[in-house]
């Protein structure tokens, strides 16, 4: 158990810091209320109503999200592979290029759909 004694002290601190962030914040932030300050952060854009019917939702930020999350996922699972590569086995080394031509279909894929435009 007492391998486990620093992990268990540092989670303690953080929800001990947390949680004090959470409890002084109101007291001693400004008071100062405005409608600005009230309204939901739409980019300098006045936010318009939602239509009665529903409407469309434009999809473009969750697009950008899920691309982030594949290649960000895919740079988490190579750190580990850089790190020990010159211990690598042959099958090792197979399994990193199988992976790599797994996300570069993901890629070509979403650049090729016109994922990669920002406009």
């Amino acid at each position: 158990m007492t391998e486990y004694t620093p992990i268990l002290v540092l989670g303690v601190v953080a929800a001990a810091f947390a949680l004090f962030s959470v409890l002084i914040a109101p007291l001693t932030g400004p008071k100062r209320y405005n409608r600005a300050k009230v309204d939901s952060y739409e980019c300098g854009i006045e936010p318009t109503p939602p239509a009665e019917e529903g409407g469309r939702v434009p999809i473009k930020y969750f697009m950008t999200a899920m691309m982030f999350i594949v290649f960000d996922i895919e740079i988490v699972f190579l750190y580990p592979f850089a790190v020990a590569f010159d211990e690598m086995t042959w099958f090792a080394i197979f399994a990193v290029l199988l992976f790599l031509v797994n996300i570069t279909i993901a890629y070509a894929y979403e650049w090729r759909r016109g994922g990669m435009e920002w406009d």
